[in-house]
Order: structure tokens, then C-alpha cells, then sequence
């Protein structure tokens, strides 16, 4: 065997995401791109904070630039990591140190170096469906196997008989991710108390440490005016992934971090996140980007543009007749495919120029994902569409 296989079959084939973002490219150069409504990739549409340009634009002008792009220290330069420190505790009413902040390459990096920090060969994560499709990849990459918790349909809060059922003697961490991503939902307090009992009392009753991995790139986008519980504050052993590709609008910049409890009964867990960064080649996160991170972490890009999306498009899809999962978060919406096969709907939604995402790959069946980080126009001009399609439904 010349090359490794598993590396080949994800080579071979993108994300279910990816292939209807490429399609959409092509089909755009052919018939207009004002006639495509594409729907598919979760590119933020707002602009970053006027102050990130300012001081990029600053940066470049002022300072060193051999230092300015020069390597950092291998977990982050410290003024950024206290930057981030400092907006973390702000924000969520918490006391975490720099030396527990790591910088990563995005949310992917984040995740991908805690479960390598934490995973061994046979352990098993826990992940809630809906959930973003690459943390199969990322489990199975760090050596362990990937469970799906089912959720309750009924409001897409997690089924605790369910995880209770999946939680074994092999169970290393669980993965939540508030607001999520495909649903928008976001996780209430009474469900991250609940899910800390839970993993708090498994933990004594298997004899180790559960770890509860926070994915979190979306944790700023909230529509209902309220902060998301910030797991540190309710379950000890938890790790914090973090990215500014949305709060910032900075998603091709790869810029993020990770965060260790100071209350982790394991005092080496940060060490062994610093290893697993040096193992998987993550150190050193990219330096102008870090530098930017400690002048505008506390920085917020305006929401309120994707919350009038959502309004927009869950109010006029629910009255063609669709069943939607309404957001609190995020900018994406589950929608139920008319109990139709997901890839069946998604080929009749191309046959009216809309690329929406089938769930499957997300571990939920019957459902799509619509994107609406978009421009209001692109929502606009495709309502009749929508209606359409929803008339080959309701007829």
C-alpha cells in the first residue's frame, strides 16, 4: 500500500458542502450569478469591525515587519493570549489565565489538537445530531470512534435518556456545539446544568475524567439578547474552541484558540495541548493575525443583518408550508424536507437554482441546511423559488 487510504478517500471526495459550493460556482459562470441561490457555505456576509481594517492597516504601516511576521512563541504571543484572557473572563464572568489560552489556526485546529491532547486509540466521543460534519474526520483522525446522541425533535435540545445510553467505559469526551451548526439552537442553561450532572456523575461512575469540549465559533451570534452559558462556569473538565472567523467576519484568516479550566482535575491538560499542537505542526498560530487578536478581541461584527435574514426567510418559508427549526444563533436554518430523502429534495431544490445542504452527513435524516449569511437581494429573489419548490410538495 503506497499512500494511506483514509487519506485518500477524503481527498478523493469533499465535504457534501464543498461539492454544492464548487457546483454553485460553475453554475453561476453559466446562467448569471444573481440567477443562483446559493445557500451552501457559512461565509459570513458582514463586514468585519471598521477597527479590524484600521488596524491591519496600522500594523503594516508601523510595525517591524520582519517582527510582524515573524514566529510567535509556540502556544501564542502572550499579549495576545492575555487579550483573549481578558475578553474571555469579561464576557463570560469567568477567571482564566493567558497561560491557559493556546492560539490555533481556526476552530478546526482548536478541536483537532484537543481531541489529540486528550484521545486515545479505542476511546469513544460523544457528539449530539445535529452536528457539523468534520468532527467525525477530527475523531477518527485523533484514533477514537465517533457516537451519535440523538436529539429530541422537538426542540433540538439534547435527549439525556439517549446520552445517558450512549456513555460507556470507553467514553473520553463529549462535543457540544451552542448556537449550532446546522440548527442555529442554542443550548439553555437548564441543559448545560443537566448535562454537567450527567457527565460529572459518569466520570465517578466509570473511574475517569469525561472531558466536555465547547465548539464555539458561533458564540456571539445570538439573536435573543441573552449570553450563552459558558460551560467553565458548570462542568470543571471542559476545553473551550474557539474562532473569530465569525464574531470578526474573518474566516479564511484562520485565526482562533483553545481553553483550558483552570479547574480541570487534570493539571497537565494544558501541557498536553501544547504537545499535541507540536505534534500535529500547529504551533505558532499566524503572527499578524495574532497581533491583530490582541488590539480587537473584545470587538463584535453587527448581528442584527443576520438576524433580519432569519426573520425574513424562516417567516415566508413557514408560511409556503415548510417546517423550520427556528435559530436563536448562528446563521443557519434546519429545514424538514416534506419527509422526502434529503439528497432527493436537494436535487429538486437544484432544478430551481437553490443549493441548500441535505443533513445526513450531519447525522440527521430528512432535513437541509439553508445558509442565510447572504445578501438580503439573494433571499429575496429566491422566495419564488422556495414557493415553488414547496408547491411540488403541497400540490
Amino acid at each position: 500500500m503506497s499512500i494511506n487510504e483514509k487519506s485518500f478517500e477524503l481527498g478523493s471526495k469533499r465535504s457534501v458542502i464543498r461539492e454544492l459550493f464548487e457546483y454553485g460556482k460553475v453554475r453561476k459562470t453559466e446562467i448569471g450569478a444573481d440567477n443562483v441561490f446559493d445557500f451552501s457555505l457559512g461565509n459570513p456576509s458582514v463586514e468585519p469591525p471598521e477597527k479590524v481594517k484600521e488596524t491591519l492597516n496600522k500594523l503594516l504601516a508601523t510595525e517591524n515587519q520582519t517582527l510582524l511576521h515573524g514566529y510567535t512563541s509556540a502556544q501564542g504571543d502572550l499579549a495576545t493570549r492575555q487579550a483573549v484572557a481578558n475578553s474571555l473572563n469579561k464576557l463570560c464572568d469567568f477567571k482564566i489565565p493567558a497561560d491557559l489560552i493556546y492560539m490555533t489556526c481556526g476552530a478546526a485546529a482548536s478541536l483537532t489538537v484537543s481531541l489529540k491532547a486528550i484521545v486515545n486509540n479505542g476511546d469513544e466521543c460523544i457528539v449530539f445530531a445535529p452536528f457539523f460534519t468534520e468532527y467525525k474526520v477530527f475523531i477518527e483522525n485523533a484514533g477514537a470512534k465517533i457516537v451519535v446522541s440523538e436529539p429530541d425533535e422537538s426542540n433540538f435540545q439534547i435527549d439525556f435518556e439517549d446520552l445517558k445510553n450512549k456513555i460507556t467505559e470507553k467514553t473520553k469526551a463529549v462535543i457540544i456545539n451552542s448556537p449550532n451548526n446546522p440548527s442555529g439552537v442554542v443550548y439553555t442553561t437548564e441543559t448545560i446544568v443537566k448535562l454537567s450532572e450527567i457527565l460529572g456523575a459518569k466520570s465517578k461512575e466509570t473511574g475517569h475524567t469525561i472531558y466536555l469540549i465547547s465548539d464555539e465559533p458561533y458564540r456571539e451570534l445570538v439573536y435573543n439578547g441573552e449570553k450563552i452559558p459558558f460551560v467553565m462556569n458548570y462542568y470543571d473538565d471542559s476545553i473551550v474552541c474557539y474562532s473569530y472567523s465569525k464574531s470578526l467576519s474573518l474566516p479564511g484568516e484562520r485565526i482562533g484558540y483553545i481553553a483550558v479550566s483552570p479547574k480541570a482535575k487534570e493539571k497537565r491538560l494544558y501541557n498536553a495541548v501544547c504537545g499535541a499542537g507540536r505534534s500535529l505542526g500547529f504551533v505558532c498560530a499566524p503572527s499578524l493575525f495574532q497581533k491583530l487578536i490582541a488590539e480587537c478581541a473584545e470587538l463584535m461584527v453587527d448581528v442584527s443583518t443576520y438576524k433580519e435574514n432569519r426573520d425574513l426567510l424562516y417567516e415566508n418559508l413557514q408560511s409556503f408550508g415548510y417546517k423550520c427549526v427556528k435559530p436563536d444563533g448562528a446563521f443557519y436554518l434546519l429545514v424538514n424536507c416534506f419527509g422526502d430523502d434529503a439528497n432527493t429534495f436537494c436535487e429538486k431544490a437544484k432544478k430551481h437554482e437553490l443549493l441548500v445542504v441535505p443533513c445526513d452527513d450531519f447525522g440527521i435524516k430528512g432535513y437541509v441546511r439553508i445558509a442565510y449569511c447572504v445578501s438580503r437581494k439573494t433571499i429575496l429573489n429566491s422566495l419564488s423559488a422556495f414557493k415553488n419548490l414547496a408547491k411540488e410538495y403541497t400540490k
